[in-house]
């Protein structure tokens, strides 16, 4: 096929008449293409996608780059920082002949430049404190989240029913262990049993051990309040530019759970909260996983029947939502076949293994005629990706290599004490870090099994004091009824004469001696 023919076919495919972003420039033959700008339409955005390629390939920017376009554009972004690399997107970048050379060859403008970016956190880094309480899960999806069958399921419906019959908050994992224990083991097991239904010693053990693993993970940090409310992801600074907010995940790597627990939480969140707006012409909020694989790595079925549904939902929310990992088949097939965009990064072949995997991934693009997808995936650059997204109709568009365009914020991340004034000087941050427990489930339930200790303690000290009263009254009317007798007259006259003719019946001598 011709040079010329190419552009004429990725110009026609990538030229749109609204809005878009531009993702980089077409490569044809290893040479960069002069006027063939890779361009995505901003209507499209929230019909996900999927970002990959093997660890040093350059995906971390890209991803940084199209969160930068978003906000210039108004559109509100959520990053996840699995890596703690993305964090320089709040600082301006420096320029180098690196980027001006990449820059020049794709014909695309660049200048430093920072964002408007919010520093988030589930855990214990740094940054605004993100929380939920159990009672905004709901008893389906904290079910699911502690991974629990039928039977359990429906004895944490029990427990939210309980709940809001008898106004006991359910705000963190504490709560719900208070309540469990009132109700299977407490005062309130009779009452439930009647009202509501048993709940078995071996269904109590078994939910009591799944809220032990999720807290190990740190559950209990995320659960509580204050509660994070999503509509502050849709801030916009002075210049109408969207935040970026970045949720930094460094130190939960090696708990998925929690992970899993966070995103499907978050998600369900905003799609219930988000008004239902169709298929805009552009997106509210774009939201980037990082280390994907993270989120399925022990999911349960259950789990990922959850995040298919949000994720064919959420759409009309105008949210997208944009899968980060290192291979696309990290990405159950079953959320895979939902992502419309997809911007493959090299991959490596040093495995038979590794070269299947990569077979299967270039099936996964639309058909070429000037490229060998399979080979090509092993040979891009760094900062080169192969790219198709979904034209202003909804149709894949031809897959082209790409020169994606460099960040105009830092490629690195913040210092900690760059960290620190940020997050001091976020009104958010002041609002949300806030500790808050107020009285819920468990100091109600704990209040009400001191009360009755309470009130035994005073009733019992009453009657002891009644026993004392009535034994000193018989102790005085004996003394009375005695004192009253003949016989107690006539023992008190001669005591009394004894000690008086003692005291004054006999002379008394002198204790002095003489010397």
């Amino acid at each position: 096929m011709s040079l010329e023919k190419f552009k004429e076919e990725i110009k026609a495919s990538y030229s749109y008449s609204g809005r878009s972003v531009m993702l980089g420039g077409a490569v044809y033959d290893k040479k960069a293409v002069a006027g063939t700008a890779i361009n995505m339409p901003l209507s499209t955005v929230n019909r996900h996608g999927l970002i990959a390629g093997a660890t040093g390939t350059g995906k971390t920017k890209s991803i940084q780059r199209f969160a930068e376009s978003l906000s210039e554009q108004g559109v509100g972004v959520l990053l996840m920082d699995i890596k703690g690399d993305v964090s320089g997107i709040s600082k301006a970048g420096v320029a180098n002949e690196k980027i001006i050379e990449r820059m020049r060859l794709i014909e695309a403008e660049w200048s430093p430049c920072e964002y408007p970016t919010e520093l988030m956190t589930i855990s214990n880094e740094n940054g605004l404190r993100l929380r939920a309480t159990v009672s905004e899960f709901g008893p389906v999806l904290f079910s699911k989240i502690l991974e629990l069958n039928d039977n359990q399921e429906g004895a944490v419906a029990i427990i939210f029913k309980y709940c809001d019959d008898k106004k006991l908050p359910l705000l963190d994992i504490k709560d719900f262990r208070a309540v469990l224990q009132h109700i299977s083991e407490g005062e309130g097991k009779k009452e439930v049993e009647q009202n509501y239904g048993s709940i078995s010693p071996a269904t109590s053990g078994v939910i009591m051990r799944k809220l032990l693993e999720l807290e190990i993970q740190g559950g209990d940090k995320f659960f509580g309040e204050k509660s994070f409310e999503v509509e502050d992801l849709l801030l916009k600074d002075n210049q109408g530019r969207g935040q970026i907010s970045i949720i930094r995940l460094t130190d939960i790597q090696d708990r998925p759970k929690l992970f899993s627990t966070f995103m499907l939480c978050l998600l369900a969140e905003i799609y219930s909260k988000f008004p239902e707006i169709g298929d805009k012409k552009e997106p509210k909020l774009v939201v980037f996983i990082d280390e994907a694989h993270l989120i399925f790595k022990e999911a349960s079925s259950a789990l990922l029947q959850q995040i298919e549904t949000i994720i064919k939902l959420i759409r009309s929310k105008g949210v997208g939502i944009y899968f980060c990992t290192q291979a696309p088949t990290d990405i159950p097939d079953i959320i895979l076949s939902q992502l419309g965009t997809k911007i493959q990064h090299a991959l490596r072949a040093f495995t038979a293994k590794d070269r299947k995997d990569i077979k299967l991934v270039a099936e996964n693009f639309p058909v070429t005629d000037y490229y060998n997808t399979d080979q090509l995936i092993t040979e891009l650059g760094i900062g080169e990706a192969i790219v198709t997204v979904l034209n202003e109709k909804g149709s894949p568009t031809p897959l082209v290599h790409t020169m994606m365009c460099a960040p105009r914020s830092r490629m690195d991340v913040l210092t900690p004490d760059e960290i620190e004034m940020k997050v001091a000087s976020s009104p958010l941050a002041r609002i949300y870090n806030e500790e808050i427990d107020r009285v819920s489930a468990y100091e109600i339930l704990k209040q009400k099994m001191e009360v009755p200790e309470q009130v035994a303690e005073p009733l019992e000290n009453r009657k002891a004091h009644e026993r004392e009263t009535e034994r000193a009254s018989d102790i005085s009317d004996t003394i009375r009824s005695i004192a009253k007798s003949n016989v107690t007259k006539m023992v008190v006259r001669e005591v009394t004469r004894g000690l008086l003719g003692v005291l004054i019946g006999k002379p008394v001598r002198s204790t002095r001696r003489r010397y």
